[in-house]
């Protein structure tokens, strides 16, 4: 995992909870009722992360979630136009994300819990595809598994053995 130890003091996170829903345990005495909550955290210039907080309350449940997030972080590398350096599929489970680069002033062209990922890591200009599995968690973990595997022209180059000018020839 390259996370080049992110603070999460210094900088001013955002948080987006993509999904709240009602989860129940049926026991001896009747059902239990809790609350699950899918956060993504970021700070809109390369770090984001994701989280799942369960709780008997709403808000707390959300409060877990954020700071699962913030333990998840990882770093995005970004091209000079908001966008991804290449072209990846994430996979988590059955479910699949298409990421392809875009150029400037495409936008952010993705369905909800992508779209919730890539604008919290501060990219401004990607095209996506959901493929597979439509689950909420598992579309977020892929999203953030495609971001992960994101390598920049110079560490390419480096793991080569090759300059940056050699690469794109």
């Amino acid at each position: 995992m390259r996370n080049n130890k992110f603070d999460p003091n210094q900088v001013e996170l955002k948080e987006r909870v993509v999904a709240i829903k009602r989860v129940t345990k049926v026991v001896k005495g009747g059902r239990n009722f809790r609350f699950s909550a899918l956060v993504v955290v970021g700070d809109e210039n390369g770090h984001v992360g994701a989280g799942l907080g369960k709780a008997t309350e709403i808000p707390e449940a959300i409060r877990k979630g954020k700071e699962n997030a913030i333990k998840q972080m990882i770093a995005v590398p970004r091209d000079e136009n908001d966008s991804i350096p290449h072209d990846w599929v994430g996979k988590f489970g059955s479910a699949e994300v298409l990421l392809k680069t875009a150029p400037e002033g495409t936008g952010v062209i993705a369905g909800g819990p992508a779209r919730a990922v890539l604008e919290l890591a501060g990219i401004r200009n990607v095209r996506t595809k959901s493929l597979g599995s439509n689950n909420k968690q598992n579309v977020v973990s892929a999203t953030i598994e495609g971001l992960r595997n994101l390598k920049t022209p110079e560490q390419v180059a480096q793991l080569r053995g090759k300059t940056v000018e050699e690469l794109l020839g």
